[in-house]
């Protein structure tokens, strides 16, 4: 089965790279951008039954995958 964990930062965390970002697409150009926050993507891909393979990768989140200090995730299977 295939997973994708999506993490990003919670509101209110400064996120310079988004702020970058946003100020090239403006030098390129690119109209009606208002603001960008950046995140990660994982696709993973796994064996085994939904369940335990989420409860894996919460397990991986906690650990690895997300600083749930200043990150949120989300897992869709």
């Amino acid at each position: 089965m295939k997973a994708r964990v999506v993490v990003t930062l919670k509101n209110g965390v400064l996120d310079p790279q988004g702020k970058a970002i946003e100020g090239a697409l403006k030098s390129l150009g690119v109209s009606g951008v208002d603001s960008v926050r950046q995140g990660k993507i994982f696709d993973i891909e796994m064996t085994g039954d939904a369940v335990t393979a989420k409860a894996q990768l919460q397990a991986a989140c906690e650990k690895l995958l997300a600083n749930t200090v200043i990150e949120n995730y989300r897992i869709d299977i």
